[in-house]
């Protein structure tokens, strides 16, 4: 009798997907021991990784950096590929900006003074959030002592449903009340200090909902924030393009082996059956948008939280039998949000009298009503910053997230365009007349020449679009108000659930950046679960390890 090989399935050729096929070929002695396929429901592999080329430059459309350079795998893959160098520009080749151009609304260019002491509060609660001792601060500077008496205050009153966005909205309360009456000194007929102040912070804020893809702050747990873990180093982007590591990996895997444009649609288990009778059945059976069937032995599922979440709900779940109540409350807590970048191309016309865009920093007014906020459209208003995506690139960058991102998938590219030049002439505005200066003032009139050569048209727009696409519906996971690191764990888990001292069939094994404790949100958190799974196999089987 023929022993029948166990059919690996793995639904999806990202990140995740790919690390468990890699591993699976390279590390077992001999890959005639099972069969293996990718099923990808897109045109490409790779998905949240997705480079490509606009207005002559490289970009990404997903996943960007390399989020610290000591111990990332992806770090060590693009390294060992040698796609860390490229003859021509990328992406943010030259990181981040030392020296950004902050303006706030109404045209004024803010001195480093102004901003610099309301970015060093925030970093420091952030520090706080994310676990460092409150004893660093016994005799540090004022900031640093306003976000450890925050976190204090936090930790005595158990916290259990604080978010970040209430954390930092309190350490920001306590240093006003520091202030006393400094804060009302006023700069102009728009602008009190405390009123730059908060403008500032909700910058900061913003680039932390682009960070965590959160909605709003509000919405992200306080607690598990210590949890996530981050790699040392430089953060970097990847000169040959993030695709290239995607590319490595699935060079080891024969032609054929990943399958594009198989969408699946049902993913048919056997939660009750440990044996089976029939030899030649294989306990999930996979059901295709084109009709075609798949039976295996085991299925990796490597689709977004966005995708579980719709895949859960009753009018139209991909699971049948429907998953384990532990499963789908996790699934159900967890968060998902929505980030988008915008690519903006300047005007080619301007070549012969170019000048640099800058790092564009935008500090809008805080106190104005959703439906009043005149020229500039609502949802440019959480937007942070337009910048060349390096050093005199004709290629602009926005990013946006939460419900701004998705209302962005929804609008025309000259919807776009206009809406980004509405902003601009704000901001960048000839039209301004002098203003009166308070006393030591660092605001700068928005007539300054420096400010008004920026004032640009655009030539093309591109834009991602994460939340609408069917595939993805969104962009990646956070830990919600009310969910924790154990809902992480519990999307780990296989299925189905074996008794005690019975060896679990692994029918349905869970592999992505949700499914990572520590690394969620990441493309080597995707790494990592890939190959966690991988393993799971190998170990199953007692498959040898060189």
């Amino acid at each position: 009798m023929v022993t029948k090989k166990p059919l690996i399935v793995i639904i999806g050729a990202g990140m995740a997907g790919l690390a468990a096929a890699n591993k699976l070929y390279t590390s077992v002695e001999s890959n005639d021991l099972f069969e293996l396929c990718i099923v990808e429901g897109g045109n490409r592999i790779g998905g949240r990784i997705n480079t490509t080329e606009f207005g002559g430059d490289s970009i990404e459309m997903g996943a960007t950096w390399i989020h610290g350079i000591g111990g990332s795998p992806v770090y060590k893959i693009a390294q060992q590929i040698g796609a860390l160098d490229s003859e021509r520009p990328w992406e943010r080749l030259d990181g981040f900006p030392e020296d950004p151009l902050v303006i706030a609304e109404g045209g004024f260019e803010l001195d480093s003074s102004i901003v610099d002491p309301i970015s060093s509060l925030y970093r420091r609660l952030m520090d706080f959030a994310q676990g460092k001792s409150t004893e660093e601060c016994e005799n540090s500077d004022e900031f640093c002592k306003i976000a450890a008496k925050a976190a204090k205050l936090c930790l005595t009153n158990g916290c259990r449903e604080l978010s970040i966005g209430s954390f930092l909205r309190r350490g920001l309360e306590d240093y006003w009340v520091l202030q006393g009456d400094k804060k009302n000194v006023k700069y102009s007929n728009n602008w009190t200090l405390k009123a730059l102040e908060e403008a500032i912070f909700a910058m900061q804020e913003n680039v932390e909902r682009t960070y965590t893809s959160a909605g709003d702050l509000s919405e992200l747990d306080f607690n598990a924030e210590s949890e996530y873990k981050e790699f040392p180093d430089e953060e970097i982007t990847i000169a040959k393009g993030y695709s290239s590591v995607i590319q490595s990996l699935a060079s080891v895997l024969p032609l054929g082996l990943i399958q594009l444009g198989r969408k699946v649609k049902m993913i048919v288990w056997n939660p009750e059956s440990f044996t089976l009778s029939d030899e030649d059945s294989r306990p999930v059976k996979l059901h295709f948008d084109d009709g075609s069937v798949m039976v295996a032995d085991h299925v990796i599922v490597t689709v977004s939280l966005g995708v579980l979440k719709a895949g859960i709900r009753k009018e139209s779940s991909i699971f049948s039998p429907q998953l384990p109540s532990f499963k789908t409350e996790a699934i159900s807590r967890l968060g998902f949000g929505v980030v988008n970048k915008v690519f903006l191309q300047l005007n080619q016309e301007e070549d012969d009298d170019f000048k640099a865009f800058p790092y564009l920093q935008m500090v809008f007014e805080q106190s104005l009503a959703p439906l009043k906020q005149g020229k500039i459209p609502w949802w440019m208003r959480r937007t942070v910053s337009l910048c060349p995506i390096y050093k005199k690139s004709k290629v602009l960058l926005s990013w946006f997230a939460g419900r701004e991102a998705l209302e962005l998938e929804l609008l025309s590219d000259e919807e776009v365009i206009m809406g980004v030049t509405k902003t601009l002439s704000n901001f960048c505005t000839d039209l301004m007349q002098p203003i009166h200066q308070a006393p030591n003032s660092h605001l700068y009139n928005g007539n300054s020449n420096g400010i008004k050569r920026f004032y640009r048209k655009f030539a093309k727009v591109l834009k991602s679009g994460w939340g609408t696409d069917p595939l993805f519906m969104g962009s990646y996971s956070f830990v919600a108000v009310g969910s924790s690191g154990d809902d992480l764990d519990s999307m780990a888990e296989p299925l189905p659930e074996a008794p005690t001292n019975v060896v679990p069939p692994l029918q349905l094994l869970f592999a992505g950046e949700a499914t990572h404790r520590t690394h969620y949100s990441t493309t080597h958190g995707a790494y990592f679960s890939g190959i966690r799974e991988a393993n799971r196999l190998i170990q199953h089987y007692s498959w040898g390890i060189p």
